[in-house]
């Protein structure tokens, strides 16, 4: 079980993230019903245990809450690949959702970038801002080390859109975090 915690003036965030199913749910409560429900499509199509307890000031609004929990997810997604040693490294998947399709490709290796190309139909869902998906997954390729390309190819529905993206990246996740034996996945000898 990884742990990570932080604390700033604007928030105060723990997650608990493992590859081993501690319960059958994810339990997360961020204060943003629309985040949450991401957040547990996430865990359920990755196969990780996430456990998320965010108190933000979500009366400013919701920036600071889901950009510090992605940095949180980050880095509890680097310390799983680099304890593992031994994985698959790449990931990818579409993910069709009633109208929308979703691509997202990643490389688990030690190198942040994200290349996100989404025109989402309207700017917001309920309340949740969609410009805080980029938000997001910049702070979880940055903090993970993870070169992510994510691509909304048809959309339609907003809701329908980000819900593609997070299930895509789940999938595509779990590809990349798969065990071998064939040691560090990289001609170089070395991840960094």
């Amino acid at each position: 079980m990884i742990k990570k915690e932080r604390k700033t003036l604007e928030t105060a965030i723990k997650i608990e993230v493992a590859e081993e199913k501690v319960t059958q749910e994810a339990t997360i409560q961020t204060g943003i019903g629309f985040f949450d429900h991401m957040l547990t499509l996430f865990a359920f199509h990755s196969q990780l245990y996430l456990s998320v307890e965010a108190d933000g000031d979500l009366e400013v609004d919701f920036h600071h809450t889901v950009e510090d929990v992605g940095i949180l997810l980050g880095q509890a997604i680097r310390e799983i690949y680099v304890e593992k040693g031994s994985y698959k490294r790449y990931g990818s998947m579409y993910i069709p959702m009633d109208e929308s399709l979703a691509r997202v490709v990643l490389d688990l290796s030690g190198r942040p970038h994200l290349n996100f190309q989404a025109d989402f139909s309207r700017e917001k869902v309920g309340e949740f801002d969609t410009e805080l998906v980029l938000e997001f997954f910049n702070a979880v390729a940055m903090n993970s080390g993870t070169t992510l390309h994510i691509d909304l190819l048809k959309g339609g529905n907003t809701h329908h859109e980000i819900e593609a993206i997070f299930k895509a990246f789940g999938q595509s996740l779990k590809i990349a975090l798969t065990a071998t034996d064939t040691g560090v996945p990289s001609s170089k000898g070395v991840i960094e």
